[in-house]
């Protein structure tokens, strides 16, 4: 995942400790005018070099971005990208600056006495430190993204993924976890306080049952992701919070078919005619996306008055494989093959 491995950025006060400390080591190792000119030297290229590898640590944001629009998304809902970017933009500056300080400060340190030297050095060292501490809310700012983006679900954006919605109880997580190895496998990430569960299971897992022909038989090795999405697609969307909402539209980008529970027997809590409206705002909200509406329990209730695509027991295993294998038909996703390219 791209954030996972971002480094932990350095406060104002541990990158000026770090510069002085090795420039004063590096003019230990000298005399003279080169002692000064050393110093100047590496604490000038510590403080850029170290602001400049906090930036181009992040993936670029920018028109062209190198990150898949789902993690975007993502990153944009949990930190403000655009806030995010002026505080890269603001290091990168304070690195420039401490560039220019050395090139300013060096011809001076040259041709002159010892004294004079140590003065101007010293003058340079305060205004790196200055440059640096000018920054310091930005360089927390960063490393509090860092910190909150590190974290998020590891999911493969290019995969061919399958999304489970439905209101609270109607039986999402059971099924992911009857057709995964997820087994409850669910972690609380920035946008929902309820977890989102993460699956996965490859083509052959299907139903032996199921009539085999070259193009299923293609897909036996397919990885596909199944996410169930409790805390964001289990209510209306005017019920949602400005980062739930932000995050659905993260989903938009992954999903690839999109399987709306429902709960006829209303064990569930809700009314059916809720569950409807809410499959209709899923239904708009990823228009173009295959979505197949799903009556679970049906060994409580089959009495739904509305065009449902399968009845489905996750309890007793009716139709289970059924409903997987019809979202797979529906992803309709060919392997590349190697002697394609």
């Amino acid at each position: 995942m791209i954030f996972e491995d971002l480094p932990t950025t350095p406060t104002s006060e541990e990158l000026i400790d770090k510069a002085f400390s090795r420039a004063a080591r590096a003019g230990r190792a000298r005399r003279g005018l080169e002692a000064q000119q050393s110093m100047l030297q590496t604490a000038s290229n510590i403080v850029s070099d170290n602001l400049e590898n906090v930036v181009t640590a992040w993936p670029d944001f920018g028109y062209e971005a190198e990150v898949h629009p789902f993690y975007y998304e993502l990153a944009d809902a949990i930190v403000d990208v655009d806030e995010l970017r002026q505080h890269l933009s603001e290091v990168m500056w304070a690195s420039r600056k401490a560039r220019e300080i050395h090139e300013e400060y060096q011809p001076k340190l040259r041709k002159t006495d010892v004294d004079t030297a140590r003065k101007h050095r010293k003058q340079a060292f305060a205004r790196l430190a200055d440059v640096v501490e000018q920054v310091d809310d930005d360089l927390r700012a960063i490393n509090e993204a860092r910190n909150d983006l590190r974290d998020l679900p590891d999911i493969d954006p290019e995969a061919p993924t399958i999304v489970v919605a439905g209101y609270p109880n109607v039986g999402k997580s059971s099924f992911v976890n009857a057709v995964t190895n997820a087994r409850g496998e669910t972690a609380s990430y920035p946008f929902t306080t309820k977890g989102i569960g993460l699956g996965h299971f490859e083509g052959a897992d299907l139903s032996a049952e199921s009539e085999r022909t070259e193009r299923s038989a293609m897909r036996d090795h397919v990885r596909y992701q199944i996410v169930d999405t409790p805390g964001l697609l289990d209510r209306p969307p005017e019920e949602r919070n400005e980062i739930e909402s932000q995050a659905v539209s993260a989903l938009e980008h992954l999903a690839d078919c999109v399987l709306v529970l429902l709960d006829p027997s209303g064990e569930c809590g809700y009314p059916l005619d809720s569950q409807l409206e809410l499959r209709e705002d899923i239904a708009d909200r990823f228009s173009g996306v295959p979505t197949l509406t799903v009556a679970n329990k049906a060994d409580r209730s089959r009495e739904v008055d509305a065009d449902v695509d399968y009845h489905m027991s996750v309890e007793t295993g009716e139709n289970v494989e059924a409903v997987l294998d019809a979202a797979v038909e529906a992803i309709d996703y060919e392997p590349e093959l190697p002697f394609e390219r």
